[in-house]
């Protein structure tokens, strides 16, 4: 057990490593939904990872979620009252849980925040998605945190799979190819989890995505229109299934934890090294069509504050340089040359008390010169 645990405990490095996002997102199922299934996986990864001494930092999004079976870090339901929101705009279920966390994407970046500052004590991150999935992958919020999240940290999305209910080969495939677009969609490390593996053992849909023979031989047991679809699909995704990452685990009983994390060691791996300069040259990107931006307003700048010079006539002569706007900035409250050579030649004299003491005299000089012709008329 000990030897399993160290094989995906995260490297040393010189400073402090950023922890891994664990996305953890799930098909909603009939009876009982995909969350139950999402919500006790994140009750056992925390649990499983309190014993080893790393405690995970654990966000749930879900607002309309009536009771959270583990201990949550951030709770949307502390930010948004789900009811309140679907009382206030008029909304039904779905509708209440959208617009609950567009308003909590908005202070997302508050969340980032709390992740950098837990990340010393914190090697893991686990996300609690909705369980209307379709709620969170395909929503304006949903890609929002997810690209907050996989800018800032490595950031690995599980897919959580009922295998119990993916016997059926046309089932299976529909869930493969609603993995297949999610992994298209978030563009980030994918796991898939085949949970309820107390219940069936998973190695048949291992061997389905393995062997396509062996599919094609499930397949023709089906009698159904769509089985001639789900064979052309199966060929579809056959690049899909190489590369993909799969585990069996219970997450009533919490076996296959062990090989879970060793998976996720590896996809965060696969981010650093393939995803990871993806999103530094975005930022890049980003940052010097922002910075062309700013260049271009402040030429636009410069030509208005030159064309309003020109047609005034008194702010500036006809023969001075326009400033730019920039060295408007750094020369406001600066003082001339003049000015500063006074300064320096004469720093502790007030000169306003300088020119009143030689106006004084004056003045008397003044008076003394019109008294005197005043008296010269008069004795005329």
């Amino acid at each position: 057990m000990a030897a399993s645990v160290a094989t995906f405990e995260p490297q040393a490095s010189a400073g402090p490593r950023p922890p891994v996002c664990l996305l953890v997102l799930g098909m909603a199922g009939s009876g009982k939904t995909t969350f139950v299934q999402v919500t006790y996986m994140a009750q056992r990864l925390t649990g499983h990872l309190h014993s080893q001494g790393s405690p995970p930092y654990v966000i749930s999004l879900d607002p309309a979620v009536h009771e959270v079976p583990f201990p949550a870090n951030i709770d949307i339901r502390d930010t948004v009252k789900y009811k309140e929101v679907m009382k206030q705009y008029g909304l039904g279920p779905n509708g209440g849980i959208v617009t609950s966390l567009n308003l909590f994407a908005t202070r997302f970046d508050q969340v980032i925040k709390f992740i950098e500052k837990a990340q010393n004590m914190s090697k893991y991150v686990l996300i609690d998605t909705p369980g209307q999935i379709e709620v969170f992958t395909w929503s304006a919020s949903g890609t929002i945190i997810t690209e907050a999240l996989a800018s800032s940290f490595p950031t690995v999305v599980i897919y959580v799979m009922d295998t119990s209910r993916s016997t059926n080969p046309v089932t299976f495939m529909s869930n493969m190819l609603y993995a297949c677009s999610i992994l298209y969609k978030t563009k980030l490390p994918f796991i898939v989890v085949m949970n309820k593996t107390d219940i069936i053992d998973h190695s048949f849909a291992v061997e389905w995505m393995r062997d396509f023979e062996a599919f094609q031989d499930a397949l023709n047991q089906e009698t159904t229109y769509v089985s001639n679809l789900t064979r052309s699909m199966s060929l579809v995704l056959d690049e899909f299934y190489s590369s993909l990452r799969v585990v069996g685990v219970s997450a009533v009983l919490g076996t296959g934890l062990d090989e879970l994390f060793v998976q996720v060691t590896s996809a965060a791996e696969e981010y650093e090294r393939e995803y990871r300069p993806e999103y530094e040259r975005l930022k890049k990107s980003l940052a010097s069509a922002q910075s062309q931006q700013q260049k271009e307003q402040l030429e636009r700048l410069r030509k208005d504050m030159g064309s309003v010079a020109l047609d005034t006539g008194t702010a500036t002569d006809s023969l001075s340089p326009v400033l730019d706007p920039s060295d408007l900035i750094l020369t406001r409250g600066t003082l001339d040359e003049e000015d500063e050579e006074v300064d320096s030649d004469t720093d502790d004299i007030d000169h306003r008390v300088t020119e009143e003491s030689h106006e004084e005299p004056a003045f008397q000089n003044f008076m003394q010169e019109s008294m005197a012709q005043y008296w010269k008329r008069s004795n005329k």
